[in-house]
C-alpha cells in the first residue's frame, strides 16, 4: 500500500510559486520596515516637539524671575531716566548692566527656544513623510 502512495506522490510535482511572488514579498518586507522607521521617527519628533514646547515657557519664566531678582531693570531704568549721567558714566553703567545679566537663564531660554524652532522646522520638513505614514496607517 505504501508503494502505491509513493508512486502516486512521485508523479505530483510541488506547486511552484507564481512568478514575481518573491519580489512582491521582498517589497512588502521593505515597505513594512519603512513604515516602522517612519513610525519611530514620528514618535521621536512628537516627543521632542512636546518636550521643547513645554520647556520654552518654563525657561521663559525662569529668565523673567532671574531678571527681576538681578536688578538689571534698575540699572536700565536709571540709564534711561537720567541720560546725561548715563553718558558721563557709560562705562560704569555698561559694566554694571553686563555684570547683572542673568546668563544662565538666557542660555537655558535660548537653548529651549532653539530646540523648539529646530524641531518644528524639521517636523514641517519631514511632513510629507509623516503624513504619508499616517495616510497609510489609517487606510
Amino acid at each position: 500500500m505504501r508503494k502505491d502512495y509513493e508512486e502516486l506522490l512521485t508523479h505530483i510535482k510541488p506547486k511552484e510559486p507564481p512568478t514575481g511572488l518573491f519580489d512582491r514579498i521582498i517589497l512588502a518586507i521593505k515597505r513594512e520596515q519603512e513604515l516602522r522607521q517612519t513610525k519611530r521617527l514620528l514618535f521621536s519628533f512628537l516627543f521632542l516637539l512636546v518636550a521643547s514646547f513645554i520647556a520654552t515657557p518654563l525657561s521663559w519664566a525662569i529668565l523673567i524671575n532671574q531678571i527681576e531678582s538681578s536688578g538689571i531693570s534698575y540699572f536700565i531704568s536709571t540709564a534711561l531716566s537720567d541720560f546725561g549721567t548715563f553718558i558721563a558714566l557709560w562705562q560704569d553703567f555698561s559694566l554694571a548692566i553686563l555684570e547683572s545679566l542673568p546668563i544662565t537663564g538666557m542660555i537655558v531660554f535660548a537653548i529651549s527656544l532653539g530646540m523648539s524652532v529646530f524641531t518644528f522646522r524639521l517636523f514641517l520638513y519631514r511632513k510629507r513623510l509623516l503624513l504619508g505614514y499616517l495616510m497609510q496607517s489609517f487606510a
